[in-house]
């Protein structure tokens, strides 16, 4: 009786800012095997001891099963900040791979090729074919446009974080509709329903909206210094989509913006027409609010975009180029 060798395995890491995902999947395709999240994983903000253990949680999730872990040939990991190895500011990297390498010694991963990468690097190879060239455009808490060649980052547009940068984020459009509502209260610029709407929010229904414009404009400006982490703030965004939803001119013209700059950021990365186009994050992933104001824009470059939820997907796809050199990176 023939025995047939256990089919070999693949490893696929999505490392971003607001969560981590991990799959083991067949090196020769077909669906994962098994799906695992932790907490966020951006290497440059995330405690190097932390990130390892999420790291740990996750790959131990998806290895659990007996024997997985010898048969792991190739592990491809995207972290947000990981930067480009060799360049000044790629310490998110170098952390990125010591967390992962003592993660997968945990559980018995020694043999695998490993891969550290950018998390724009594994978006990108997650659209149709696992093209070698292209941009990824990116808007979700933070927002850049950055241009992929031969599979691997090459350059670069904002992602300069919410103090200098990400313009038409998440964080942008929700400090925008805060500092408008602000405007149209004192006289500055035209009245709009965030400002009763954003007061709301801030409350979240424990008390009325104060009608007295003093304690209103208080109630935005403590709200705001008490959201101390740009992700707190970011999660007004919505409130700013509704608002134009329901005809708000003001919230109508901060969307509008907002979809401009992230053109913008993708027009710097000088795009050719008709190139792949990854976009990824939570306002222009699939079904992004975002999305059609932002395809509208691209149309000037004939640029049409692929909308993916993460870059797990591409990982996979990586890793199974990597288990199987000779079919190609379209696996």
């Amino acid at each position: 009786m023939t025995r047939t060798s256990p089919t070999p395995l693949v490893l696929g890491i999505d490392a971003g800012g607001s969560g981590l995902r991990a799959a083991v999947a067949a090196a020769d395709g077909g669906p994962p095997l098994a799906t695992a999240s932790a907490g966020a994983g951006n290497a440059r903000s995330v405690p190097e001891r932390l990130l390892e253990e999420r790291l740990a949680h996750a790959v131990g999730e998806v290895l659990a099963a007996d024997g997985r872990a010898e048969r792991v040939r190739c592990v491809v990991a995207g972290f947000a900040g990981a930067g480009i190895p060799g360049t000044p500011g790629d310490g998110g990297h170098g952390r990125a791979r010591r967390a992962l390498d003592a993660a997968l010694a945990r559980h018995g991963v020694r043999a695998a090729d490993v891969h550290v990468m950018a998390d724009s690097e594994v978006a990108f190879a997650a659209a149709p074919g696992t093209p070698p060239d292209g941009l990824v455009l990116v808007a979700g808490t933070g927002a850049a446009a950055v241009r992929i060649r031969g599979r691997r980052l090459a350059a670069t547009a904002d992602g300069c974080g919410w103090l200098t940068g990400d313009d038409g984020s998440g964080f942008w459009i929700a400090r925008e509709g805060l500092r408008r509502a602000l405007r149209g209260l004192d006289g500055r610029g035209p009245a709009t329903v965030l400002l009763p709407r954003l007061a709301a929010a801030f409350g979240a229904g424990s008390a009325p909206v104060p009608a007295d414009p003093y304690a209103l404009r208080y109630v935005l400006i403590d709200g705001a210094r008490a959201a101390s982490e740009p992700a707190l703030l970011a999660r007004l965004c919505p409130v700013v989509f509704d608002a134009a939803a329901d005809g708000d001119p003001v919230a109508e013209g901060i969307l509008d913006e907002a979809a401009g700059l992230l053109a913008g950021s993708a027009a710097a990365l000088r795009p050719r027409r008709g190139e792949p186009l990854v976009t990824v994050g939570g306002l222009i992933g699939p079904a992004g609010p975002l999305l059609p104001r932002l395809t509208t824009r691209l149309s000037a470059w004939s640029l049409t975009p692929y909308p993916v939820a993460d870059g797990l997907p591409g990982a996979l796809a990586l890793a199974r180029a990597g288990a199987n050199p000779e079919a190609g990176a379209g696996t």
